[in-house]
């Protein structure tokens, strides 16, 4: 049941990232589940060691679905970075 949650929160936080980086218009709901899940995991390596919090994806929670958003705009500003040699 967990996975089934993970990929809930995963494409929310991707939608809400690419939002904010303005790319919705690019990215489709898998895309979104990917850059959310990776995001995730992401924000989990920025956030505990500098802050002392983490969140899962697979357990609903406020401070996880915040902390995958911002991994997921972390990871899409690297890809932007990649892609364009700027961030957008």
């Amino acid at each position: 049941m967990g996975w089934i949650i993970a990929l809930i929160v995963g494409g929310i936080a991707g939608w809400l990232a690419s939002l904010v980086m303005n790319r919705d218009a690019s990215m489709g709901i898998f895309w979104n589940i990917v850059v959310g899940c990776v995001g995730s995991v992401v924000g989990n390596l920025i956030a505990r060691p500098l802050l002392g919090v983490g969140g899962s994806v697979q357990e609903f929670s406020l401070t996880g679905l915040i902390i995958a958003v911002v991994g997921a705009v972390v990871l899409l500003g690297i890809v932007n970075l990649i892609q364009r040699g700027r961030v957008r």
